[in-house]
């Protein structure tokens, strides 16, 4: 793994893709309303802040991931604890949005489908890129980068071309003040998706030039942030905020409207598109991060050797993760943001970064 390198615009696409996953399909930040643009903006803001937690964490070990410097930081014992918890996290977050990908499509696009047949063809697909590497998952986003928005700017066209966008529903501007448009924020969008670039960790050894992974960060954070903004924007303007709250998957519903002529309609397949390729790298950026996090822990001598355990253990488990949809999305909506996000993305990384300071200060002491 030491000599892969990818490219700063490499990782800028991975952090895009990454960062729309499941969240441009469905409607984040609906809880303030027609304003949940303002929410995922805030959330965006908080996100930069604690992305910039992160780089001063990796500027310390700029040649170590963040299972690799961990006992460093805290300690052999604790340090390979603290880690292995973090690897824990990655592989459940990967499970998560596997059901997420497997319910999508066989609430809306195969009902006769099985959900494990789904999820086995989606972790199959995912094993064999990260037996390939990092490097070849990174080139492949580069790609579907170019293909998302392509479709992105298709469908927004198609959008005013048909008709259908009403502004009007997106007024008024903060008709219940700001309490809304914070709760949206806080914790549900600063944790998802903006805090989930806490697996980019696993990630930032391997950019080419490192001095880049700050800007690259920013840019592709803000970058992925408004696209979701807008494509909220654009859902609320189509369908009407009743209608948002209501539909599991906004953006399905919404290119469904689009009628131009007599001739072009059903357009589904562009939104399922931006899905699957949205979670794809979504899910297979939080495996590699627990799948390399094990490997380091384990001292196993190639990270092969556990993808096929690992990708059955993640596919088994997305299955009895819930029994049903509701219960999955209540879990991943009240449970998951406040008792593992909260903890691993902010509390966690703060906390290390405060040990660390500290740590450099007294050691600056020690030597004047």
């Amino acid at each position: 793994m030491e000599n892969i390198k990818i490219t700063p615009f490499q990782l800028f696409v991975l952090i895009v893709l990454f960062q729309l996953g499941s969240a441009i399909v469905v409607a984040p930040g609906v809880e303030a309303k027609q304003d949940a643009w303002m929410s995922i903006m805030l959330g965006l803001i908080g996100g930069l802040f604690v992305f910039i937690i992160y780089y001063h964490l990796y500027k310390q070990f700029p040649e170590l991931s963040l299972i690799e410097y961990l006992p460093k930081i805290l300690g052999k014992h604790l340090g390979w604890f603290v880690g292995f918890l973090y690897s824990l996290y990655f592989l459940y977050i990967a499970t998560r949005v596997l059901r997420d990908f497997g319910d999508l499509l066989v609430t809306a696009i195969f009902p006769q489908t099985p959900l494990f047949i789904i999820n086995l063809l989606m972790t199959l697909s995912i094993a064999y890129v990260i037996y390939l590497g990092i490097e070849v998952l990174a080139r492949t986003g580069e790609f579907y980068f170019l293909l998302l928005m392509f479709i992105g700017v298709i469908v927004n066209t198609l959008f005013f071309i048909s008709g259908e966008v009403e502004t009007d529903n997106l007024l008024p501007i903060l008709g219940e003040g700001w309490t809304p448009v914070i709760k949206g924020a806080v914790p549900t969008l600063l944790t998802f998706p903006f805090g989930e670039i806490i697996v980019f960790t696993m990630v930032f050894p391997y950019l080419h030039n490192q001095k880049y992974t700050l800007k690259v960060g920013l840019i592709g954070l803000v970058f992925s942030g408004v696209l979701i903004a807008f494509a909220t924007m654009m859902n609320i303007a189509v369908l009407g905020i009743d209608i948002v709250e209501r539909s599991s998957y906004p953006l399905l519903s919404a290119i469904s409207k689009i009628r131009v002529g007599d001739f072009l309609e059903r357009l589904d397949a562009l939104a399922v598109i931006s899905l699957i390729v949205g979670m794809f790298f979504k899910i297979a950026i939080f495996f590699f991060a627990g799948v390399y996090g094990a490997t380091t822990l384990f001292k196993v001598n190639q990270y092969q050797k556990l993808i096929m355990p690992m990708s059955i253990i993640v596919l088994v488990s997305s299955i009895s993760i819930a029994e049903n949809f509701s219960e999955h999305i209540e879990i991943g909506l009240k449970i998951v943001p406040n008792y593992l996000h909260l903890p691993f993305q902010f509390y966690i990384p703060t906390a290390l970064l405060m040990i660390t300071l500290i740590k450099k200060k007294f050691t600056i002491k020690s030597h004047s």
